[in-house]
């Protein structure tokens, strides 16, 4: 080759190069949460409202009750369906992105898939989405949550490696989340068991009067049900939320998990059945096509504890997204951390200093009230996010964060646009 077309071959590749990098430049994207909904949160169990109706269904109805909020938003703009399932079996198997897709009249183009990270599958979910639309692969994604914990209790059907236990790798309790919990309060003394039954009767407190302001509700969508004994029903709202529990009654109950100890049913978030949905977009999509902007997404990160206190796990989550964010602690004015136990969140708030009773955490109340149907919890956590932005115009970011079992944590910061300085 002479000299003259190597020099010439040399800066055709520098111009396709510049090129590519300009089209990779323009595809990043700024990720907005359009709007999320959820059912009503049922007890699980047989005399559960959802006793007999499939987990599919649930999230179905909540992806199909959300579109319905957009109809001219074509269909076939959905790039994508993730929905997440901590047990994938029965009728939370089978890719139930793409069944749900199918189910709920999404056309056959748009494909799904399935998640599983335990509690966090529906924040997962998200992330997993808007990272796509943050690189420009997808314009407008879903992505939901389901658990039907009535059909499929946490653990059934999994037969975990002997290896774990065998090798040491991991103490026998970090199995059993309830007993992660206890090992919190034994880590911590300063948690005590009059501390979480305060934390969780102000939860129920808070939940309470968030339903009667009407905070909570907006975001629900009714569900069919059916009985064989009782035919027919609609569920409307939480079956959980104790709204006038106090601390004195919740420290009556007996410990749950080992005898003495201090995690209970009242401290903790009750076995749920539920499902909840959301729609991402690029901002600049968003604005396209007149899809509002709830919140923006900042960043994101997962991290990982020891299993035996997997608790933890919101702490160094939350640490490397505010690295990454370049914010701290003080920069957040909401945060919606999931109660999947009382001391979980405590260790949280006395890591941050943070007080108990601090008006930036859970105002609407949380998973202790409502439950926690595992895998549709982050979406929660988000639909509330973004309810508290919409009357908070002085708060600028938000957090949403939540432990994950075997030894996990996630967090979500979000920049709320309805921000302006005061």
């Amino acid at each position: 080759m002479s000299r003259e077309a190597a020099v010439s071959r040399e800066a055709a590749v520098s111009r396709e190069a510049a090129v590519s990098r300009e089209a990779v430049s323009r595809a990043l994207s700024d990720v907005v949460f359009v709007d999320g909904v959820r059912t009503p949160f049922g007890r699980a169990g047989p005399t559960g409202m959802y006793a007999q109706t499939r987990a599919d269904d649930l999230v179905i109805r909540s992806i199909r009750t959300l579109l319905a909020r957009y109809p001219d938003l074509a269909r076939e703009r959905i790039d994508d369906v993730a929905v997440a399932a901590t047990t994938q079996t029965g009728d939370q198997g089978l890719t139930i992105g793409r069944t749900a897709a199918l189910l709920a009249g999404l056309p056959a183009s748009v494909p799904g898939f399935a998640v599983d990270r335990m509690c966090a599958g529906a924040m997962t979910a998200v992330t997993m989405v808007a990272s796509a639309i943050g690189a420009g692969a997808y314009d407008v994604a879903l992505a939901a949550g389901v658990e039907h914990m009535g059909r499929h209790p946490m653990g059934d059907g999994v037969d975990p490696n002997p290896r774990i236990i065998a090798e040491k790798l991991v103490d026998p309790s970090a199995l059993v989340m309830g007993q992660t919990a206890e090992n919190l309060h034994d880590r911590f003394p300063a948690i005590t068991r009059s501390r979480a039954d305060d934390y969780a009767a102000a939860s129920q407190q808070r939940f309470g009067r968030a339903v009667a302001d009407g905070s909570v509700g907006p975001e629900l969508t009714t569900v069919a049900t059916r009985s064989a004994e009782h035919g027919y029903g609609l569920a409307t709202a939480d079956e959980r939320p104790r709204p006038a529990t106090t601390a004195t009654e919740l420290a009556a109950l007996a410990p749950a998990f080992r005898p003495h100890g201090r995690v209970t049913a009242g401290n903790s978030a009750g076995r749920t059945d539920g499902a909840a949905a959301c729609l991402l977009a690029a901002s600049d999509v968003a604005a396209e096509l007149g899809l509002p902007a709830a919140m923006r997404m900042v960043g994101y990160a997962f991290a990982g504890v020891e299993p035996e206190v997997m608790g933890l796990g919101p702490i160094p989550a939350t640490e490397k997204v505010l690295r990454r964010a370049e914010l701290s602690i003080e920069d957040i004015g909401l945060i919606e951390i999931n109660e999947a136990f009382a001391v979980q969140v405590l260790a949280f708030l006395d890591h941050y200093g943070i007080g108990d009773d601090d008006p930036r955490v859970n105002p609407y109340g949380g998973a202790i009230a409502v439950g926690h149907p595992l895998a549709a919890s982050g979406v929660r956590l988000m639909i509330a996010l973004a309810t508290a932005f919409a009357s908070r115009p002085d708060v600028r970011y938000g957090l949403t964060t939540m432990c994950v079992g075997i030894g996990m944590g996630g967090s979500v910061v979000w920049a709320n646009p309805h921000w302006h300085e005061a």
